[in-house]
């Protein structure tokens, strides 16, 4: 059976999605990250040779996120696509009149707008982790539950108390305030749930024209009280795919099968998983723009580098 395997390497978790030839997933992985890219690809490749159908053969292999680059130099990728592609084309294979893609990760947040089946427009925020799933778990934890019982608690408050969401350390702040001076859990809950809506609309989604059907994307969208939140700021439906968490490494995957059509694929099989891989970092001298380049290395010799913004590293 010919498969094809999408791979998102982000800062907070890497994810692993396959396909067959009729865009069924039939396997995914979804693993932390832990500040070790290399680390994490590893355990997720034992985990997924686990986990595919026995008569599976991996036809292509597309990666993305964050790390995507290497990430693909290590398993011989034959597409590297951004993050923004990758959640577009899963979200136009889920729904295809989709028209506004509300993606939230770990570490960061986008805004994708669609029309006709194509990218009009597109917005991230890397700068300010307000709102996104790292932040979100480090409150929950700070108040004393999880995940789950975040969202839920959000869902039940009739009486949300206005908390500041204008960045972090004043979030964090006004939450303690808000705790000394008495209010109820749930207020305060659902109250953090619309200030990280309201900062996001006011930058990720300033100036955009933000249309149903509106699809929520990333690991947040599992989280119940913000989804109510975008839901009443905008006063529309928010539909969620079946995986929201993994759209980005479908969208690599179904990239992949495109691409390998025609074509034989460069993917390195498993053998990943036993090398000892090594990085370092260059400076090209080529030119006044003095580039950092990074590097690959197996057994201490280059196998790979990227990151110039033109091609006179190559030179080098």
């Amino acid at each position: 059976m010919k498969v094809y395997l999408g791979v998102d390497v982000g800062s907070i978790t890497t994810k692993t999605a396959v396909i067959n030839d009729n865009n069924t997933l039939l396997c995914h992985t979804y693993l932390p990250t832990q500040g070790n890219a290399i680390h994490a690809l590893k355990k997720t490749f034992e985990q997924l040779k686990r986990l595919l159908p026995i008569d599976s053969s991996i036809q292509g292999v597309a990666t993305t996120g964050s790390a995507r680059h290497l990430a693909g130099a290590i398993i011989g990728a034959d597409v590297i696509k951004n993050e923004i592609t990758s959640q577009a084309i899963a979200a136009l294979d889920y729904m295809p009149d989709v028209r506004t893609i509300i993606e939230i990760g770990g570490q960061d947040s986008k805004i994708i707008i669609l029309r006709d089946g194509l990218v009009t427009d597109f917005s991230m925020n890397t700068v300010c982790a307000a709102g996104t799933g790292s932040f979100i778990d480090h409150q929950a934890h700070k108040l004393g539950i999880d995940c789950q019982q975040f969202g839920h608690l959000a869902t039940t408050s009739h009486s949300p108390i206005n908390i500041s969401g204008k960045c972090t350390v004043f979030t964090e702040s006004d939450i303690i305030h808000k705790q000394q001076t008495g209010y109820c859990l749930d207020g305060i809950i659902y109250g953090l749930c619309q200030a990280l809506v309201s900062n996001y609309l006011s930058n990720v989604g300033q100036g955009k024209d933000i249309f149903p059907p509106i699809l929520f994307q990333g690991g947040v969208a599992f989280n119940k009280g913000i989804t109510r939140a975008f839901e009443e700021e905008l006063k529309t439906d928010i539909l969620l795919p079946p995986h929201p968490e993994i759209m980005g490494a479908i969208g690599a995957a179904l990239l992949a099968k495109e691409e390998l059509k025609y074509n034989k694929s460069n993917f390195r099989g498993f053998e990943m998983i036993d090398c000892d891989y090594e990085t370092s970092l260059t400076e090209c001298s080529e030119c006044n723009s003095l580039c950092q380049i990074f590097q690959l290395l197996l057994d201490g010799r280059v196998i790979s580098s990227w990151g110039g913004l033109c091609d006179s590293w190559q030179r080098t």
